[in-house]
């Protein structure tokens, strides 16, 4: 997961589970190829593109490799952990450094890469984002809907696969009243295990249940103490982040939802008749849950290939920059999804708002940014002096009248603070065991809410917290009287970008806008293990990258029912080229931070997604695996690596292709010196017969010149036009990246990309 839960960083949760089937027992897993070589660890070896369609003929390759390297077929097979052997060929095995070293040198490798360890990063939502349904009775039809979610059925024949941590099948959102039968193109299945029946919990709703564990033991040694931590050798998910997730992407409708009376409403996800393949990566490891073996993931990915799932959400991420995708193709299991025209929707990271931070950087995958909801839960807070604030908060009960104090580092220890509301600045003092009545926190604002469960805590920013201050520091004997919090929604809450949301520019390949699009990803309310601490009757709110790219997934699962032939990248195009630059409501996008600023495409790419927009683009940019085959080039691998990565002879043109010319949604220069001038292609998917105008935003100091201006699609023969743009700048001394649009419009459709340019000035010798 890209976080198990960004709560986490404030409120320790303590989950307890097992990872076997036995309780208070200790699993012993895969001990007989440690012991090999006590220093043997897992790697992954991978060899491109299947060269046979029989996956029993791939896997036996796999074994004779190793075999001709360990000498020995019974070690080879003890040191086997799995085989990939469906979407790619490769596979995943106990080896020394030494050995690994020496299978690397094979001709037939592309790469050995050890394994790592990655990490996980509603009511409102959809309303939000104009893709409303209110249907009139339970289950909704889609008679009851209107606009996509009627043209689309609410995704009845789509297939969302969902790598996380499992699912709790028994949660009403995986209902399947009114589901039609399964589609027939489903190759997939439901794995039994540990608490969970695949002939009882998986139905029309929830039609694949895997789980994946080989890789992340080999790397713990084989063992895991059961009577300390609580999960479950099955698809049953214990951590709750991954029902939480596919309840975004695809859950039923389920009405009168709130948590503990807030934010009340019909949870559904955005795909809400779109069926779920689930496939556990990820574990409680305690002490830290939702860590995911890189060797479970790659296997995850070959067999969603082979089960037929059409789009895929991936909620994880590694760090930046050793774990990115472009530097040893980390990723490549995502890569040969979209190559099989699976999109992959995953993570932008959690690390904001400091830039160069954003995670998932390759240009196949669909990075998604997070904002927030136009909805808040104000909490009025009366100070003695009859001064009215408002903070946020969780706080739903009973109205509180007592004495206020406040604590910092020169505070006496002696104070007594027992039933009072104290305030703090950032959390930094701990007064929990000090018999407080409430905490008041004041901080950097990080868009983050939790519930205290032993008394209330209500968040304010510094403004406000210094104005409380100043009334304490002023009063003999100040008192407080704190409200429970309330749900608003509509103005004036608005959109901003979420201060954790990770940033650009994409510090792996610069010329690639990352993150591509934004999604809401604040306090969004879906359904939760109920082993969660953090949830309330099987729901909970949580923040964080995670729950905003199951939102995009939910909403591609809808757009791909209604252009079944369209690439992943003709969908990234239409999100990312429609998108809103101010909020539903008209009011800018801010994008949170140290600073508040104005939002640009290295806060949210394109901008916040519209999905009802997303189904008529009128033009997209389209890619393929050309496309990606000249942006390997343009990184330096050599012609033998392609050519078994993509499964076909394949030669770098001399000089290397250009990443300028990389066919995106968008338009980024890093290192402008004087001009440049880049190509793209756009494909017409609207009316047959359209022109099409350029309207043109240049960046301050930068001049962008399109040719030609004007683009004529006279027939069905002629819906693939290209043209150039060239940029100059008039700077005469470095700069840092300043921002414009170019949009082609014929008067219905706008399709507008981002243009990000920087002045960057070389230094002669």
């Amino acid at each position: 997961m890209e976080r198990y839960s960004l709560q986490s960083y404030k409120l320790v949760l303590l989950l307890t589970c097992f990872l076997v089937i036995f309780v208070n027992t200790e699993l012993s897993f895969l001990t007989h190829a440690r012991a090999l070589d006590n220093n043997s660890k897992v790697y992954i070896v991978y060899l491109g593109q299947r060269e046979n369609d029989d996956p029993e003929l791939v896997t036996a390759s796999h074994h004779q490799m190793l075999e001709s390297l360990l000498e020995s077929k019974e070690d080879a097979h003890k040191s086997m952990i799995y085989s990939y052997q469906h979407g790619f060929s490769g596979f995943a095995a106990l080896l020394t450094s030494s050995q690994a070293k020496k299978i690397s040198d094979h001709p037939e490798v592309i790469h050995v890469i050890p394994n790592r360890i990655l990490k996980l990063r509603t009511t409102r939502t959809w309303d939000h984002l104009g893709l409303t349904a209110i249907p009139t009775y339970f289950p909704a039809s889609s008679t009851s809907v209107k606009g996509l979610l009627h043209d689309t059925n609410m995704g009845s024949e789509a297939i969302i696969g969902v790598l996380d941590t499992g699912i709790w099948p028994e949660s009403k959102v995986f209902n399947d009243q009114g589901l039609g039968p399964i589609p027939k193109r489903w190759r997939g299945k439901c794995e039994s295990g540990e608490k969970f029946n695949a002939t009882i919990h998986c139905n029309k709703k929830l039609i694949g249940a895997k789980y994946y564990l080989n890789g992340l033991l080999a790397e713990r040694g084989g063992k895991f103490n059961t009577s300390k931590v609580g999960e479950f050798k099955s698809n049953r998910d214990a951590i709750g982040h991954g029902t939480h997730t596919a309840t975004i992407a695809a859950g039923s409708f389920v009405p009168n939802v709130s948590f503990y009376g807030l934010a009340r409403g019909t949870v559904r996800g955005g795909a809400p008749r779109a069926r779920i393949a689930s496939y556990k990566v990820c574990w409680n490891t305690m002490p830290e849950p939702g860590r995911c073996s890189m060797a479970d993931m790659w296997k995850a990915f070959d067999d969603a290939i082979h089960d037929g799932v059409d789009v895929l959400s991936v909620s994880i991420s590694g760090n930046i920059p050793e774990d990115t995708e472009v530097d040893k193709l980390d990723f490549i299991g995502a890569f040969h999804a979209v190559a099989s025209g699976i999109p992959v929707v995953s993570v932008a990271g959690n690390d904001g708002p400091s830039s160069q931070t954003v995670a998932n950087a390759a240009p196949w995958l669909l990075t998604v940014a997070a904002t927030t909801l136009d909805r808040f839960f104000p909490t009025k807070i009366t100070l003695g002096n009859n001064q009215t604030l408002f903070g946020e908060s969780l706080f739903t009960g009973s109205e509180i009248s007592t004495g206020l104090a406040f604590r910092d580092e020169e505070s006496d220890d002696k104070v007594d603070l027992k039933g009072k509301i104290v305030l703090v600045f950032e959390y930094r003092y701990q007064v929990a065991d000090k018999g407080v009545a409430g905490v008041i926190c004041a901080q950097h604002p990080d868009d983050l809410l939790i519930r205290c469960d032993a008394f209330p805590c209500i968040y304010t920013d510094y403004e406000l917290g210094t104005t409380i201050l100043q009334y304490i520091r002023t009063t003999r004997s100040p008192t407080v009287k704190l409200s429970p919090a309330t749900t608003l929604t509509g103005l004036p809450a608005t959109t901003k970008v979420a201060a954790f949301s990770s940033r650009g520019p994409n510090s792996v390949s610069p010329a690639i806008l990352k993150p591509d699009i934004a999604a809401p990803g604040v306090s969004i309310l879906a359904a939760m293990s109920p082993l969660n601490p953090d949830g309330h009757d099987g729901f909970g709110l949580d923040s964080g990258t995670s729950m905003s790219t199951p939102v995009v997934s939910g909403i591609i699962a809808l757009l791909k029912s209604l252009h079944p032939n369209w690439s992943p990248a003709a969908f990234r195009s239409a999100l990312v080229t429609t998108a809103w630059r101010t909020s539903p409501s008209g009011e800018p996008i801010f994008a949170e931070g140290s600073n508040k600023k104005l939002a640009d495409p290295f806060d949210y790419g394109g901008g916040l997604v519209n999905p009802e927009r997303a189904a008529k683009p009128g033009l997209v940019y389209d890619m393929g695996i050309q496309d990606y085959i000249n942006y390997m080039c343009s990184k330096g691998y050599n012609d033998s690596s392609i050519s078994r990565v993509v499964g076909k002879k394949t030669n770098c043109p001399t000089p290397k292709p250009s990443i300028l010319d990389m066919n995106l949604p968008s338009i980024t220069i890093p290192n402008l010196e004087q001009e440049v001038t880049l190509t793209r292609t756009v494909t017409n998917v609207g009316p047959i017969k359209s022109v099409y105008r350029a309207v043109i935003e240049s960046p301050l100091g930068i001049t962008l010149t399109v040719n030609p201006t004007t683009l004529v699609f006279s027939s069905e023969d002629k819906k693939v036009l290209s043209f150039t743009v060239k940029a100059k700048t008039s700077h005469k001394g470095n700069t840092g990246y300043l921002f414009g649009s170019l949009t082609w419009t014929d008067g219905v459709h706008d399709v507008k990309i981002p243009v990000s340019v920087q002045t960057r000035i070389m230094i002669k010798a």
